[in-house]
């Protein structure tokens, strides 16, 4: 990955750059940004670039034997951690299990979530995690000598997915790391990082990409053709991943949308024979969906009541939702928006602590029938 092909983010990219050419590189770095950002882009070209055996000015040679196994993910001295879950085949999954599979999707496109991570490896009804038994293979790993370049590096992506123990264990190679290792956190929740590893990595705040490049960016892509740019820019809010869903609505996001009018519609109209059936269906989907449903359903409702201001320049809806909202945004106002906002961010506290989905989505539809006509 070169920096060439990382969207906007020039500030950071020189920054990083500048860190390197002063040789002011932190044994450990938090690239903490929003989703499509790029922040995961930023790391593997920074990785890349500090490995280079022939720095140019701006980027990476690309021609040194470093940079043509970097640009397959293949360098002996990178390495990776991110969530993985358990299959039959992997009792006791860790991140090398999955690896082809993480090089496959990276090569297609680095600008990926959690939700499309676990879809490409079919597991999206699992709840995946950083399990403890990751930290023997990072301290395994970090313990050996560098193969070929100067710096081991890790690359974790993330971080606030790790389980308790594998932070703690990790928290103990940050403080005292082998020579010359670099550790690399891409984060969208640094909040949900353990205090203890966050104080101790150097912060990289990676803001939504600009206007402008996302343009350039968006003009490149597929089925462009005829669509109008400008509002494609405003409604993706910095996020490429946003961008390209909007040109084609990925099949998790028309689910969402879907499971949102038909909860909406059944709870309106008191159809309680149609909304437990709906509470069925959305039990069985696994925890990382139901999380993403809830969350896709607080953003749809805080737009729909923005959608009564009658201010284009404030919402972010793509076609489909606006067509839905013209009708059903009356019903959200100012005497429910925060109670139902509210029923929605506890259901999924609840679902993300292990809760049982059938009781809270019960409960959460329910309080839903009372606020829906106020």
């Amino acid at each position: 990955m070169f920096f060439q092909d990382v969207i906007g983010q020039e500030a950071t990219k020189k920054r990083l750059i500048q860190s390197v050419k002063e040789e002011r590189i932190s044994h450990a770095q938090l690239f903490a940004g929003p989703e499509g950002s790029g922040k995961l882009a930023l790391a593997l070209a920074y990785a890349q670039y500090v490995s280079c055996k022939d720095k140019q000015d701006g980027d990476s040679c690309g021609q040194c034997s470093s940079c043509k196994k970097y640009a397959k993910l293949i360098h002996p001295d990178l390495h990776f951690v991110f969530p993985v879950v358990k299959t039959p085949k992997f009792k006791e999954p860790v991140s090398d299990n999955f690896l082809a599979e993480w090089r496959k999707l990276i090569g297609e496109n680095a600008y990926f979530n959690l939700d499309d991570w676990f879809s490409f490896i079919g597991v999206e009804n699992a709840q995946g995690l950083i399990y403890s038994h990751e930290s023997e293979e990072i301290i395994r790993k970090l313990n050996l000598k560098s193969f070929e370049g100067e710096y081991k590096v890790m690359i974790i992506w993330m971080p606030e997915k790790m389980h308790v123990s594998c932070s703690n264990k990790l928290l103990k190679m940050i403080e005292e790391p082998p020579m010359k290792t670099l550790f690399l956190l891409v984060t969208e929740s640094e909040e949900e990082i353990i205090t203890t590893i966050r104080s101790r990595c150097q912060l990289v705040k990676i803001p939504g990409i600009q206007s402008e490049p996302m343009k350039t960016a968006i003009q490149k892509l597929e089925g462009v053709a005829g669509r109008d740019i400008d509002n494609l820019v405003h409604l993706s809010r910095g996020n490429y991943r946003q961008a390209m869903n909007l040109l084609n609505l990925n099949e998790s996001t028309r689910y969402n949308l879907e499971r949102f009018k038909e909860l909406m519609r059944f709870a309106y109209g008191r159809k309680f024979m149609d909304l437990f059936q709906w509470i069925d269906d959305v039990s069985s989907i696994g925890r990382e969906r139901q999380k993403i449903l809830l969350q896709y359903a607080m953003g749809l409702i805080r737009e729909n009541f923005i959608f009564n201001m009658k201010n284009p320049e404030l919402v972010y809806m793509h076609e489909e939702e606006q067509a839905f909202s013209s009708r059903f945004s009356p019903f959200i106002n100012e005497r429910n928006i925060i109670s139902m906002s509210k029923e929605l961010e506890l259901a999924h506290r609840h679902i993300a602590m292990n809760g049982n989905p059938r009781i809270i989505f019960t409960d959460m539809a329910l309080k839903i029938v009372k606020l829906i006509r106020k």
